[in-house]
């Protein structure tokens, strides 16, 4: 088996080829790619050093998967280039989600999306896998008529200038800025461009890929994206108006049984997750779980996750896994 991870340098393709060791990925090959400052750098798997190639060079051995996380413009060029050679793409940015032909996968809600025919295959943005995977076993039981989500978004999302410029700010050295104001004990309600509407790209990704992945466009979904300065991952405030009416302690259960999901609620011994709580798991973290007095058929939750684990590697690599399972690549 041999996998390649375009955009290996980055925080999410480091964090690839650690999952992949956790994972104990059956591989003969690894082959990383990143762009062409990179060369001549060298990264350690499963004790071995690999030496970081050209994206160009890696396409000539034809891995039978390859993980992309260099960004839209880098996936847009190349991703195809791959499937065309028979290799399976799993790919982390924005460039293919929204493709009707592209399944929008987070594997333990909709894996059966994926064929021996589907060579090319979405990562979900990160701050939507973490909402819709608690979400997904509600639609199923009670169906999802509303999601009103705030987010508080780790500046690893953004990439490692970030948290070098928090680094830089917190240190008191002037550097490199990526945001356009000062990020360390400050908040930005500015997660990507703005868009005509008012909303920002990360928004409307919340809203696109939540219809898309829970395959109901009825779904009306609001979000507000917030950037802060937090390193461990991502929290989300979700408010959820069900179509109909449910037991608290239903919906507990329920999300204690969906797999990747852990429910670490228990306010009279302040537990609640958090960003440390989740940082460096794999898992997606719900707390604050109660029904909201203000609107019927409707509740709050708080959900947390590492964006750089569950919202990127991991359920890059699961998806990955996925195709060994059953058998769809060789």
């Amino acid at each position: 088996m041999d996998i390649a991870i375009v955009g290996a340098t980055g925080l999410v393709g480091r964090k690839m080829i650690q999952v992949l060791e956790e994972f104990k990925f059956p591989i003969d090959h690894l082959y990383l790619a990143a762009s062409k400052k990179s060369m001549g750098q060298t990264l350690v798997y499963n004790g071995k050093s690999h030496l970081v190639e050209t994206v160009d060079s890696v396409l000539k051995k034809k891995p039978a998967i390859v993980l992309f996380s260099a960004g839209a413009s880098v996936s847009l060029e190349w991703a195809k280039k791959f499937t065309t050679q028979g290799c399976f793409v799993i790919d982390n940015s924005s460039a293919w989600r929204m493709h009707k032909e592209v399944p929008l996968v987070v594997p333990e809600i909709n894996a059966d999306s994926i064929t021996s025919e589907t060579l090319l295959i979405a990562n979900p943005n990160c701050s939507t896998i973490q909402m819709v995977l608690p979400l997904a076993p509600l639609h199923r039981h009670y169906g999802i008529q509303r999601i009103v989500v705030s987010t508080y978004q780790s500046i690893t999302g953004t990439g490692k200038k970030a948290v070098q410029q928090m680094e830089d700010e917190r240190n008191g050295i002037v550097g490199e800025k990526v945001y356009p104001y000062v990020i360390d004990k400050n908040c930005l309600p500015h997660c990507d461009v703005f868009l005509e509407n008012g909303y920002t790209k990360e928004e409307m990704k919340l809203v696109n890929e939540t219809r898309k992945i829970l395959q109901d466009d009825s779904i009306a979904v609001t979000a507000t994206a917030v950037r802060v300065p937090v390193v461990g991952g991502h929290s989300e405030s979700v408010n959820v108006t069900l179509k109909k009416d449910f037991e608290m302690q239903e919906i507990v259960k329920l999300l204690a049984q969906t797999e990747g999901v852990q429910v670490y609620d228990n306010p009279a011994e302040n537990k609640y997750p958090m960003p440390v709580t989740a940082y460096d798991e794999n898992a997606v973290f719900v707390g604050r779980i109660r029904r909201d007095n203000s609107y019927p058929q409707s509740l709050n939750m708080w959900i947390v996750a590492d964006n750089i684990r569950k919202g990127a590697a991991t359920n890059a690599v699961q998806i990955a896994h996925y195709l060994l399972q059953k058998k769809l690549v060789n």
